[in-house]
């Protein structure tokens, strides 16, 4: 059962990947993640956008058919971080602002995330439902805990 002082800290977390999720360069959607260990330190963050080095000009951005194979979702970018830096984040929290797709989904699975925190939504649109779906799934059988604050 959470505690009031779990849940402040959630809060906290879910606050500061908002935070980060102002970072992204994206016109249409900015997403933050926040990673933090059991003893609540901050192991990575990420937000959504292009890879080290690559151009994220307006063209680029506004075009989904260039964009979408660049991009790297907030989930990715934070788990790439950390390997890049040598940090485990195996058994941590993973705190996003929107719940994840399939494509992040298999990503925190893999970087060994134990539990996913992002905020209740008014809803999902329609052409990521399908995909959130599959994404439940995938975490449900992974085993992986989720939860919205």
């Amino acid at each position: 059962m959470l505690t009031a002082m779990s849940e402040k800290w959630d809060i906290r977390f879910l606050e500061l990947a908002k935070h980060i999720s102002g970072w992204s360069k994206d016109p249409s959607t900015k997403v933050g993640c926040v990673v933090v260990g059991e003893d609540r330190e901050i192991r990575s963050t990420g937000f959504n956008g292009f890879p080290r080095g690559i151009d994220d000009d307006d063209e680029r951005l506004t075009d989904r058919n260039q964009k979408y194979p660049l991009i790297c979702h907030a989930e990715e970018n934070a788990i790439m971080h950390a390997a890049r830096i040598g940090i485990s984040l195996k058994g941590a929290t993973a705190f996003v602002t929107w719940p994840p797709c399939s494509r992040c989904a298999r990503s925190l699975i893999q970087a060994g995330i134990k539990e996913i925190v992002y905020p209740e939504t008014d809803g999902i649109p329609e052409r990521w439902v399908e995909d959130f779906t599959v994404s439940n799934g995938m975490l449900l059988e992974a085993g992986v805990l989720v939860r919205t604050v």
